[in-house]
């Protein structure tokens, strides 16, 4: 962020993620002062802080809010930033920091400050589910299915998402939808509907490895119903990046669609589960928010990038592990 000296907001969630958050909030002030920027910072004690802390930032004048936490952090956060023209700055620390692995954000938050001193503001889109926003994902089926086991199993990390995972694999019963974009409407047994703002859930599952933050589109894939053997394969697909149309899997994009399912039930947005209404009218809406973003951003290619993102974030571990000793 190559700017003249701003006023920051530093939003920390204490209880996200499983790494310890000693020291954190003085570290990140430190560095950011470093760069020649103002810097106060606040805690969320609960679910809905971190929206009305961002909503005060706005009508306080910070130039910009930085998210610390989860994928959830940051959609609290970034609902209280939308149309207004302060930016947001991704400080990953959850579990599986998807919109920070889709923007090459370091899976760590003092790494990250490197990508908020370097990078840019870009005007990103962001989507609604009944008028609801998010900014990553929503889904229907069994990923909404996992993430709802997964926030009542009382535990975080990619073991405990691994079991959920598995634990919903074994009991999991597809459902009939409706689906209408563009005019055209087609009903479907499915596995899975994900309607994607960007590429991945987080943990580097690639449920759409081609979206863009900034075209102005959704990007919807659906997993039909099929026999364990073929659903459990496209689970590898995901972690290989290699999910395309053919087989179980139906791709395309759109600026809005309405899905209809037999009655309301659970969903998650941003990997957070909700309930929701039995019709569901998505939008995308262009340009609507401003994210701190690198300057580089690569070109996804299957395996080759998940493989890349892998070893980076195995090398930040161990680095992690080294300068803590």
């Amino acid at each position: 962020m190559k700017t003249a000296s701003c006023r920051i907001l530093l939003i920390i969630n204490p209880i996200s993620g499983t790494a310890s958050k000693r020291g954190l909030k003085e570290t990140i002030e430190k560095r950011i002062r470093a760069m020649g920027h103002s810097i106060d910072t606040a805690l969320t004690q609960g679910p809905g802080d971190a929206t009305l802390l961002a909503r005060q930032a706005v009508a306080d004048g910070y130039d910009a809010v930085l998210a610390c936490g989860g994928d959830g952090t940051v959609n609290e956060v970034a609902k209280g930033l939308v149309g207004s023209g302060v930016a947001l700055g991704i400080l990953p620390n959850g579990s599986g920091n998807g919109l920070a692995r889709h923007i090459d954000i370091p899976v760590d938050p003092i790494m990250a400050l490197q990508a908020i001193k370097k990078g840019r503001i870009v005007d990103c889109d962001y989507c609604t589910v009944n008028d609801t926003p998010f900014f990553c994902t929503f889904g229907l089926g069994f990923d909404a299915a996992v993430s709802h086991r997964f926030a009542t199993s009382h535990r975080r990390g990619l073991l405990a998402y691994l079991k959920s995972t598995l634990d919903e694999f074994i009991r999991f019963t597809p459902e009939t939808y409706q689906i209408t974009a563009d005019d055209k409407t087609l009903s479907i047994d499915a596995f899975l509907i994900a309607c994607c703002n960007a590429s991945q859930y987080g943990n580097n599952a690639f449920i759409a490895p081609t979206a863009s933050i900034t075209d102005g589109l959704l990007d919807i894939t659906i997993v039909h119903s099929g026999n364990a053997l073929s659903q459990a394969f496209v689970g590898v697909e995901l972690l290989a990046g290699s999910i395309a149309k053919g087989g179980l899997i139906d791709t395309f994009r759109t600026s809005s669609l309405t899905i209809r399912r037999p009655s309301a039930g659970i969903a998650h947005i941003d990997g957070e589960p909700v309930e929701l209404d039995d019709t569901l009218e998505i939008k995308c809406h262009h340009g609507g928010l401003k994210i701190i973003s690198p300057k580089k951003h690569s070109r996804f290619r299957p395996l080759f990038t998940p493989a890349s993102m892998l070893a980076k974030e195995c090398y930040m571990r161990i680095v992690n592990l080294f300068s803590k000793k």
